[in-house]
């Protein structure tokens, strides 16, 4: 039986069961999320499952709303002195973390230093410090050796953020992954509970504040849990979350297929949306590192013989409404992306790549491309990278695993001969590719940066220039070189825009549009 008609005998037999809102569990939200949460560390991975963990659990000092405008969060407030070189940040009234203890302007500062060793925007921001500390209790202040104006966008970081532990959570060596989970967000994680692979639960934490002042907007604003539990179902099987869906053992399925997606939509009780409407970056990130793609010209191979609408077919289906090729580095439509270097990214130029691959003696050269099968995207777009670079010329070990296994050993620096890899490919929200900020992956930084770690000090002067300029319209002029020489140097291989969507049951109303948000959410 395959999995269309297994899910129609499920549909025929379940979709009878009474409605979600006449269940007694009526309080608990029941969401499959896109992977196994492997990693409870949001700062040492920017697998997006960890992410989602940890804005349930965790809480920012500042946050962006739809429109990418920052606001306080668990700050009340800042002061800017001394020209713009001192800020001091005050913490809101009662907050506490899950074990009671309140929230101190030194949990801050801790949890500040050890995301700023690992996320690039961090690493900007405290290159310009000369002192952060905590005045006392409830203040904590930033000595700057020049100006900088976008602290407050700094620590709003929507893909990786800040995100406030305990200071002795905090003080964890930020290149180890934390086990402790307390935080002082809306849910407190359940670890008695947890059994990778299976579930992960979350129960409402009874301490939390919410801001007074403001309504939810995307990151921003008032955080109301209204569930007493969120249940994280763990399943791998695309096909058995989508048939739990329509029998209503689960409320949310966080990302169908696109095949799966069209099914749902013709379900009764279900409805399938946007997940966000700003869309989803892809990339296949070249291990800068090891051969083969430690030459230039052997990435540039690559480049030429990528077809974005290949990947993007894999993942969103045929309907380009869901989905944009020919993108650069930065998400089109945000003030960053512009047409520099974009004949880089016109696709299919396989003469042209094998051409490059021959005059570097590479030729043939043995590639390892990296896969998970329990995440439907990365399941649907990994193949699509084995077989590029097969057509290519290389000898291709598609080593596919579950996620969790991906991400560690993606960290691995090893050749191939000791258990290295050549490639990956993964992707990021519209959020995090706005600007060379918050853009992961534009570094040249080499062993500091990113997986894949490119040394590249050009890019980095660029992006110091970027930081400099004295108003968006230079910002963007610098934006564009950046784009023009990450494409020639092929600092990742782009694999276009997509735009996600999302299965849920047709009680749940209130849904901000986003990644998975689940406060304010309710049951209608």
């Amino acid at each position: 039986m395959n999995r269309r008609h297994f899910l129609a005998a499920s549909a025929a037999g379940l979709l009878a069961r009474p409605a979600l809102a006449q269940d007694s569990r009526a309080r608990v939200l029941r969401f499959v999320p896109q992977a196994n949460l492997s990693s409870f560390d949001p700062i040492w991975t920017t697998a997006h499952i960890a992410r989602n963990h940890g804005y349930l659990v965790y809480d920012t000092l500042y946050a962006i709303d739809r429109k990418f405008a920052v606001h306080p969060q668990m700050a009340a407030g800042h002061v800017v002195e001394d020209d713009g070189r001192r800020w001091i940040i005050t913490l809101r009234d009662n907050l506490r973390f899950h074990d009671g203890a309140p929230v101190r302007a030194r949990d801050a500062v801790a949890s500040i230093r050890r995301w700023a060793q690992r996320v690039a925007y961090g690493q900007k921001l405290l290159s310009l410090t000369e002192e952060l500390s905590a005045l006392d209790d409830r203040r904590l202040q930033f000595r700057l050796k020049q100006p900088f104006p976008l602290l407050p966008a700094a620590l709003a970081l929507a893909g990786q953020p800040p995100f406030i532990m305990p200071e002795r959570v905090a003080q964890t060596d930020a290149f180890r992954q934390i086990t402790e989970t307390t935080g002082s967000g809306p849910y407190r994680f359940m670890p008695e509970e947890y059994v990778s692979g299976d579930r992960a639960v979350y129960a409402r934490h009874d301490g939390y504040v919410p801001r007074p002042d403001t309504s939810a907007d995307f990151l921003a604003g008032s955080k109301r849990a209204v569930f007493d539990r969120i249940e994280w179902r763990i399943i791998a099987d695309s096909g058995t979350a989508a048939a739990a869906l329509q029998a209503g053992e689960v409320d949310w399925f966080e990302q169908p297929d696109a095949d799966l997606s069209l099914f749902l939509a013709r379900s009764r009780g279900i409805r399938v949306e946007v997940l966000d409407p700003a869309g989803s970056n892809g990339f296949l990130r070249l291990n800068h590192l090891q051969a083969p793609f430690d030459d230039k010209r052997v990435r540039q191979a690559v480049l030429l013989a990528a077809r974005q609408e290949d990947f993007l077919i894999s993942n969103y289906g045929t309907d380009p409404a869901f989905w944009q090729a020919g993108t650069g580095v930065f998400t089109p439509g945000t003030p960053m992306a512009s047409d520099a270097g974009l004949d880089w990214v016109k696709g299919g130029q396989l003469d042209r790549a094998k051409a490059l691959l021959r005059e570097a003696g590479r030729a043939s050269a043995p590639a390892r491309v990296l896969g998970a099968t329990d995440i439907p995207a990365i399941a649907a777009v990994a193949p699509v990278a084995a077989d590029l670079l097969q057509r290519a010329g290389f000898e291709v070990d598609f080593a596919q695993s579950d996620w969790g296994t991906l991400l560690q050993r993606r960290t691995s620096r090893e050749p191939l001969e000791k258990g290295g890899w050549s490639a990956f490919i993964s992707g990021f929200t519209a959020y995090d590719f706005a600007d060379p900020a918050t853009h992961p992956l534009l570094r040249g930084n080499g062993l500091d940066g990113y997986l894949g770690w490119p040394t590249v000090p050009a890019l980095e002067a660029l992006r110091e220039r970027w930081f400099a300029a004295p108003d968006e319209a230079g910002r963007r002029g610098i934006a564009a070189e950046i784009q023009r020489l990450a494409l020639e140097e092929v600092i990742y291989v782009p694999t276009g825009t997509g735009r996600p969507r999302t299965a849920l049951r047709a009680e749940l109303q209130d849904r901000v549009p986003g990644f998975p948000l689940f406060w304010n959410l309710r049951r209608g």
